[in-house]
């Protein structure tokens, strides 16, 4: 099952929990408060998963919470087959946003040049702003994106170097629509911990009561 819209919810951050692998944690990503799953569809990643699974993971996640395929580089008939929300994070052009049948998030690596291009962009409906090297785990300059916010119509996902100790302090000072997590709640490369998946999500609820 899979949503058009993704619901949101005034005064609570977003919070996407990617690299999902299997549905058990999927299961767990979304008791422990996650609004978003996402899996990974890229070979290269440590956190790829093949078609069936990311089908296993989609037939068990609720009607209200998107399963969103991240995809790197894909085929026209990829984008073309899927038409529930996707994730576009590797060199794809607007041209690619606009050949899916679905709603995109563009994944980028931070540049004010980047975030104008794509919040330029009808095709897109997410900015998923990333730091270095998209999907490495790294963090960038908030700073600089806090000076750019204004400007943006957008919806934006922050992710880089997000981990429960630090994803407070981000949302306080951007105050974002939602947050995305990979590396900062895995044991090992590629092996989601659930006890830091609920400990992320717990300091998200938290922050979100201290932001105003």
């Amino acid at each position: 099952m899979m949503c058009d819209q993704w619901p949101g919810q005034p005064g609570r951050t977003q919070i996407k929990i990617c690299g999902v692998r299997d549905p058990e944690m999927a299961n767990i990503a979304i008791d422990a408060g996650a609004n978003a799953i996402g899996m990974v569809s890229h070979p290269a990643s440590p956190r790829h998963i093949d078609q069936d699974t990311i089908d296993r993971i989609r037939k068990i996640v609720p009607s209200d919470i998107p399963a969103i395929e991240v995809l790197v580089n894909p085929p026209e008939q990829t984008l073309r087959r899927s038409s529930g929300w996707i994730q576009l994070h590797g060199d794809e052009s607007e041209k690619t946003a606009s050949i899916a049948t679905g709603p995109v998030i563009r994944g980028f690596s931070f540049s004010p040049e980047a975030v104008r291009r794509w919040n330029d962009c009808d095709d897109v409906s997410i900015l998923l702003i990333d730091g270095p090297g998209k999907g490495a785990g790294e963090t960038f300059d908030h700073g600089q994106l806090l000076a750019l916010k204004d400007t943006m119509d957008k919806p934006m996902l922050i992710a880089g170097g997000l981990t429960p100790e630090n994803v407070g302090d981000v949302i306080r000072l951007l105050r974002p629509w939602g947050v995305d997590v990979s590396s900062g709640v895995e044991s090992s490369r590629g092996t989601k911990d659930p006890d830091l998946i609920r400990a992320f999500c717990d300091a998200v609820r938290t922050a979100d009561g201290r932001s105003d």
